[in-house]
């Protein structure tokens, strides 16, 4: 039986990011699919390609942030997302968080989402402060210290780098980007609205 695995293209400073993580963790358990998480740089993956985020690349067209606005308020309320609420330095620089996470194997990384994406995406703690990062880190069960100072190491550096350049080749453009591999090979996603079309993959696989 060919095991089922879901990569997940990933940035914290995505709040659509955090909106699909939740699911995603349900969708792989249905279906006894693994996860792996792939840290990129979202700010650089925009300037490789060309793209903006929404709220600025739409900001001149009358009427669609508010719309886009409108459509996470729906979501939110069908899947009961109400602890949410917009980071108060958004949009923050995710470079160091993105480097926490690159730092660490597959398993940890999982922990980490575990523990940041409520405390950036719930609690409001200010992603960009070290200080505030720390205490979360330290009771996910990880050496604060080490971990922080691990992401000034130049390999660890690279791999972000890395990570951003190859998703980019691969056609990633935005997060989240999924590619789900059944066994037939992987298949590229984007955005949570895709998450009904993964689940049917997977049942298909």
């Amino acid at each position: 039986m060919m095991t089922k695995t879901i990569e997940l293209i990933f940035d914290f400073v995505s709040p659509n990011a955090y909106f699909a993580y939740y699911l995603l963790k349900d969708i792989a358990a249905k279906h006894e699919a693994s996860i792996e998480i792939t840290p990129v740089f979202l700010a650089g993956m925009h300037k490789l390609t060309g793209n903006a985020p929404p709220f600025i690349r739409d900001g001149e067209v009358k009427g669609k942030n508010e719309y886009a606005m409108l459509e996470m308020t729906r979501f939110i309320a069908k899947h009961g997302m109400t602890k949410w609420k917009m980071n108060p330095k958004f949009p923050f620089n995710s470079v160091t968080l993105q480097r926490v996470l690159c730092a660490v194997g597959n398993e940890e990384r999982i922990t980490l989402l575990d523990s940041l994406l409520p405390a950036i995406w719930e609690d409001g703690v200010d992603a960009t402060d070290a200080a505030a990062i720390a205490p979360v880190l330290a009771k996910a069960g990880f050496d604060a210290a080490n971990l922080l100072a691990k992401t000034q190491a130049p390999s660890v550096k690279q791999i972000l780098m890395d990570n951003t350049d190859k998703a980019v080749e691969r056609g990633a453009f935005g997060i989240p980007t999924f590619y789900v591999d059944t066994g037939e090979g992987a298949e590229m996603f984007f955005g949570k609205e895709r998450l009904g079309q993964i689940d049917d993959l997977l049942a298909q696989g």
